[in-house]
């Protein structure tokens, strides 16, 4: 108990951090959503998912996940037209680190889409997984 006393302090950030990091695992494997670089690449290849590029033109230049469609999220209400003919298909939006991609599917969600997914940890975690990247003008 005096342990506790002298360093309430550590204890309380212990207890704070321990249950931020459980309140996360929870968030993740409860938002189905989100994909890892392998079930996004299975996706892909099993049901024909399309990938959507929702960073910049700047950022789509530099590399961008192969046959990617971009859309930049500042754009993507506005021309969420160009994806109806995938509407039955399952859409991976991604951006940098998956943020962005999150605010996108909230956008095509109001748009009528049904079928969407996350790249968790968006293009970031795909070249780190040892992925394709294009460097190629769609």
């Amino acid at each position: 108990m005096e342990f506790l006393q002298q360093n309430l302090l550590w204890v309380v950030l212990a207890a704070a951090s321990g249950t931020w990091l459980l309140v996360e695992f929870i968030r993740q494997h409860a938002d189905k959503s989100l994909l890892t670089p392998v079930e996004a690449t299975l996706l892909i290849n099993r049901e024909d998912a399309i990938a959507v590029d929702v960073r910049s033109q700047g950022d789509y230049e530099k590399g961008h996940l192969p046959n990617a469609r971009h859309l930049p999220s500042t754009d993507l209400e506005r021309r969420s037209k160009e994806l109806e003919k995938f509407r039955a298909r399952p859409i991976i939006l991604y951006c940098n680190s998956g943020t962005t991609a999150s605010k996108g599917i909230a956008t095509l969600k109001k748009a009528g889409f049904e079928k969407l997914y996350n790249l968790r940890g968006g293009l970031y975690e795909w070249e780190k997984a040892g992925y394709p990247v294009s460097r190629k003008k769609k």
